[in-house]
């Protein structure tokens, strides 16, 4: 937008320079002059129709955009909540596990501990 309002001002000011120095009378020079400033007011309007129209479209692009990234959010929060659960789960089974294990092995442990003290016994007799 810059480039077309630098151009926009050069093209007034190289009009302006060109209706002082030509050889027309005053009315005529006011009536070009008048004609110019219409169509500077029309491009202006359309310029600005147009920017309005861009800032219009561009505000749409980001809150449609804004809208993806919040699906995508809630989606992501969705899955780390399931993939917790499931990990809170299988943790669960595992010290289940674990647990009965240990049991197995302290059960064993006493059975074998006893057996030692029996012979034990048994060979000191």
């Amino acid at each position: 937008m810059g480039k077309t309002l630098t151009t926009l001002f050069a093209a007034a000011a190289g009009f302006a320079a060109g209706i002082l120095l030509a050889p027309k009378s005053g009315k005529e020079t006011q009536d070009d002059i008048k004609a110019k400033v219409e169509d500077a007011k029309q491009t202006a309007g359309e310029k600005l129709t147009q920017a309005k129209k861009a800032a219009k479209a561009g505000a749409q692009e980001v809150k449609s955009g804004a809208g993806v990234v919040a699906d995508e959010a809630t989606g992501l929060a969705k899955s780390a909540r399931n993939s917790a659960e499931k990990v809170g789960k299988e943790a669960e089974k595992l010290t289940d596990e674990a647990k009965a294990r240990a049991a197995k092995v302290a059960d064993q442990a006493k059975k074998t501990a006893n057996a030692v003290k029996d012979d034990a016994k048994n060979a000191t007799k």
